[in-house]
């Protein structure tokens, strides 16, 4: 996943319980599966709707709730899978900021027949979010082994409506298109002709667009011919790679 590396101007918050296992007083096991539950809860509370941070869909915070995020990060950085901040997940990638995640999915308010392009898959985790919300998601990675264990992750969690395939971003999944929405998780220098195309009328699109160290993480509305754009948040992502990434 080209991924995004931390977003700016967020102050940083206490991290939210770790998905350990852990002995409660009185010597009580407590199960993974409860400890994560009460992280993401956590998370949800602490990150996701604290002030200044403000994320208010009901649907998106509770499809935040449900999704471990400790099953799409390598075993090694599991207690530290609830945190407010990337990981690593191989490959020289991350999975993203449970913030951004959530920031970027509420943008673009997804219903629950729609059909979304991702692109950048990672580790599955932001696709399996979208999985929670909508009838279909589409995701393309371009480095085959992080789309191979993010497939993985995918089919072992039952997440049957998430469909991966390894390819170059710039040039979307047109088999598939249109698509109700877009997400991009890296950042071109301009916005893809390919997936503006690949874009019902009416639809979304949210994708971070610059060279670093400037950035804007952009809102599009397709409208006809036109396209309405707005700057919505600073961020860092990096750049896309891949043979598509050049003049339309």
């Amino acid at each position: 996943m080209w991924y995004e590396l931390r977003i700016l101007a967020v102050v940083v918050l206490a991290s939210a319980t770790s998905c350990r296992p852990s002995v409660r007083p009185g010597g009580r096991a407590v199960s993974v599966e409860t400890e994560g539950t009460v992280a993401r809860m956590n998370m949800v509370k602490e990150q996701l709707m604290a002030p200044g941070r403000d994320i208010r869909n009901p649907r998106v915070l509770r499809a935040m709730e449900l999704v471990p995020r400790h099953e799409f990060v390598p075993e090694s950085h599991r207690p530290q899978a609830y945190e407010d901040g990337p990981l690593p997940i191989g490959h020289g990638q991350t999975i993203s900021q449970p913030f951004i995640v959530a920031y970027m999915t509420e943008k673009l308010d997804p219903q629950p027949g729609d059909r979304i392009l991702e692109i950048g898959t990672g580790s599955g985790y932001q696709a399996a979010v979208l999985a929670q919300l909508v009838d279909a998601v589409y995701t393309v990675e371009i480095v085959e082994p992080l789309a191979e264990q993010a497939r993985r992750t995918i089919s072992r969690l039952g997440y049957a409506n998430v469909h991966i395939k390894v390819g170059d971003g710039y040039q979307g999944w047109p088999e598939f298109a249109p698509f109700d929405a877009v997400i991009v998780t890296c950042a071109p220098d301009h916005i893809p002709r390919p997936l503006v195309d690949q874009l019902k009328e009416g639809g979304k699109m949210i994708i971070p667009v610059g060279t670093l160290p400037y950035q804007e993480l952009m809102l599009l509305q397709k409208e006809g011919s036109d396209v309405r754009q707005r700057a919505v948040l600073p961020v860092r992502f990096v750049p896309m790679t891949g043979e598509g990434e050049r003049r339309d």
